[in-house]
């Protein structure tokens, strides 16, 4: 019995795959119906010997009560997007000079852009084990439950030596008739129906209950892997494309491999383009990616997106509206952005009534007044953007900067040399406040979990928390008698607050909330002068001595802790308890590097993300090109273009030995 019923196991997950993954079918549905059939009755008959790579098992689970939250081991970024040719060809220039070759070197790898959910799912030995949501690269949801009822994600992988742990990552999407399906569906029921198939596929997969998600046809197409324990080595990013394939998953129709010269760039994009339309999914452009893993290494990431991977987005659709008004929001940094008011329209399948403006500038530029009929599209199919004045109206009315602020009626003043207006208020203005605890207390900076933005609103407006320091002096009578609170939930918070408490120096200075200072711009003030105080004495000299910290975000940091409201904020908020150890690593004074500007070029033995780290370590800031203010270049083998410069303009040039010899690194 058991050999007869691993064979029928084996036998529909095949015809599964030659279905859903290769789209060639072997068997008529009554056959495969049969067959399942049997396999059911045998497994209703013999419980005990039901596998985990049972097709049935795809809508095995329960509905569950809630999404547990699970840290990716390997971080899931996004990807910088390019609206253009020439935007998408300036990138990968840009790449091809910082690895020292020539664009028409450099081979590039293209797929269609999915209009999906981004999904890493785990195996082990082979077996699927759980799948997470991105969230927000750092931390996802298990989705286990759905991505398991997806046909074209195999329960168990194909072939021999499979690794003991593989994370693929990848979109899962609802086809274009499956998507008319579903909606057809809800008419008939007079349910509510989805706007585009991406929304259909997000509400999918965070149904609670699985039985819906295996209703609606939901497909998998993998685009890399995170996680790899494994004997095989990769040089390549298409070859990680086609080793997913011989494991059983699904590939993007149209993927290619070409060299980047701009005109290869311009021809696979006008392909895609033509395609577009006869796919049977949708697609919102193109993902252009360095094929070479060496080269993905070396080039690294800045921020949120590597620098070696970019989407070229499709034209957004664009409709003409009217003007009806401009509002003026106050952000959490106090400035004001006006906001466009418009009679509503339905453009890149959802009804639109706002539109963002920018700043005073761009309603300049536009020549926008109230009453305008204007051209807008969503940019990258996301943010409503104002392109252009369609047609004047008949009743123009100018568009002005308010002088006092519209929460707290303090002055609005424009920093000299920038578009922006801000409130003067700072704290005491209560849009700035509010928006300030909640980027204090948000899960990437102090995390603190119970604290959520509509408890923190509620106390906000009755005066309990009117700075980030009176978070820790809220009592449990503070949230309990508000309503819909209790003792219980009221010490969850307290408990939050309190394991908030130990944190890191970058992710504080994060959460203080300076103007312009993100999250890696605050890890890496925090690595360089490794404490508290430094940071808070620092000049605007020494805080432009940090790696990629400019004039504007130093003198930002600067003006921050020379008020006296914000260090007796800050002192209220370290008397409280909160505690972080000092970075590691030399003080400030002993980096010897600091103020100088190094440059790596050519071919080098030390892999160059860790030259890199050690010159940055030593308080150097490491360049990508040379000029008269270079230091000291560093050539290794076939060196081009940055060592001529070097040798023409007189700067000092150094080969690896003598760089490993200076820093005590020699073998």
């Amino acid at each position: 019995m058991n050999e007869h019923y691993r064979q029928l196991v084996a036998k529909i997950n095949q015809w599964d795959h030659e279905y859903y993954v290769l789209d060639n079918p072997s068997v008529p549905d009554a056959e495969y119906d049969r067959v399942f059939r049997e396999l059911l009755a045998i497994e209703a008959e013999h419980p005990d010997i039901v596998t985990a790579e049972s097709p049935s098992q795809r809508v095995g689970a329960k509905p569950i009560a809630e999404f547990r939250k699970i840290e990716h081991r390997v971080k899931m970024l996004s990807l910088a997007n390019a609206f253009s040719l020439e935007e998408t060809y300036d990138f990968f220039d840009k790449a091809a000079k910082e690895l020292d070759i020539s664009p028409e070197s450099l081979m590039v790898f293209s797929e269609p852009k999915l209009d999906g959910l981004a999904i890493a799912i785990h195996y082990h030995q082979g077996l699927f084990s759980y799948a997470a949501t991105r969230g927000d690269g750092q931390i996802g949801e298990d989705v286990t439950h759905n991505i398991k009822t997806i046909k074209s994600v195999p329960l168990k992988l194909s072939g021999d030596k499979l690794p003991e742990k593989l994370e693929v990552r990848g979109e899962v999407f609802m086809p274009k008739a499956a998507f008319e399906k579903l909606n057809r569906l809800a008419q008939d029921n007079d349910s509510k129906v989805f706007v585009n198939p991406r929304n259909a596929a997000a509400g999918t997969v965070r149904q609670m209950n699985p039985k819906i998600a295996a209703e609606r046809d939901l497909q998998f197409i993998p685009y890399g892997i995170g996680e790899y324990q494994g004997e095989r080595d990769f040089n390549r990013h298409s070859e990680i494309i086609d080793y997913l394939t011989t494991l059983g998953f699904r590939k993007s129709l149209h993927c290619q491999a070409f060299h980047g010269s701009f005109e290869a760039f311009e021809k696979n994009y006008r392909l895609m383009e033509a395609v577009r339309d006869t796919l049977p999914m949708e697609i919102d452009g193109i993902v252009y990616k360095i094929d070479s893993l060496a080269q993905q290494t070396s080039l690294g990431f800045i921020a949120r997106s590597p620098k070696w991977a970019i989407a070229r987005k499709f034209p957004a659709q664009q409709v003409v509206t009217r003007l009806l008004a401009v509002d003026f929001q106050v952000g959490r940094t106090g400035v004001l952005t006006p906001v466009a008011r418009l009679e509503p329209v339905f453009v890149g399948g959802v009804t639109v009534s706002n539109a963002t403006l920018h700043n005073m500038d761009e309603i300049e530029r536009l020549g926008l007044c109230v009453g305008d009929r204007i051209e807008i599209h969503r940019a990258g199919d996301v943010i409503p953007k104002v392109v252009k004045v369609a047609e004047q109206g008949t009743d123009r009315q100018p568009i002005k900067m308010p002088d006092r602020c519209p929460v707290c009626a303090a002055p609005v003043e424009r920093t000299a040399g920038q578009a922006a207006f801000r409130c003067t208020g700072g704290l005491t203005c209560a849009a700035q406040g509010a928006e300030r605890i909640r980027h204090y207390a948000s899960r990437k900076f102090m995390n603190i979990v119970n604290l959520g933005p509509k408890l923190i609103e509620v106390l906000y407006d009755k005066g309990v928390l009117k700075t980030i320091a009176d978070i820790y002096t809220l009592s449990l009578s503070d949230i309990a008698s508000l309503e819909g609170q209790g003792d219980k939930s009221a010490q969850n918070v307290l408990d939050s607050i309190e394991a908030s408490k130990a944190t890191k120096l970058g992710t504080f200075l994060g959460a203080l909330g300076i103007h312009e200072v993100g999250e890696e711009g605050a890890k890496n003030i925090a690595k360089y002068f490794k404490n508290y105080e430094a940071i808070a004495s620092a000049s605007l000299e020494q805080l432009m001595q940090v790696p990629d910290i400019g004039p504007v975000m130093a003198k930002n940091v600067v003006d921050f802790f020379s008020n006296e409201k914000n260090q007796a904020i800050v002192a209220a908020i370290i008397k409280a308890g909160v505690t972080w150890p000092d970075e590691e690593g030399e003080p400030v004074s002993e980096q010897i590097l600091a103020g100088q500007t190094w440059v790596l070029t050519g071919t080098l033995q030390m892999p160059r993300n860790e030259a890199k780290a050690l010159l940055e370590s030593l308080g150097a800031k490491v360049a990508g090109s040379v000029s008269k203010k270079t230091t000291c270049v560093v050539a290794g083998l076939d060196a081009g273009s940055k060592l001529a410069k070097a040798e023409e303009l007189g700067v000092k040039v150094i080969d690896e030995a003598t760089f490993l010899k200076e820093f005590n690194l020699e073998a």
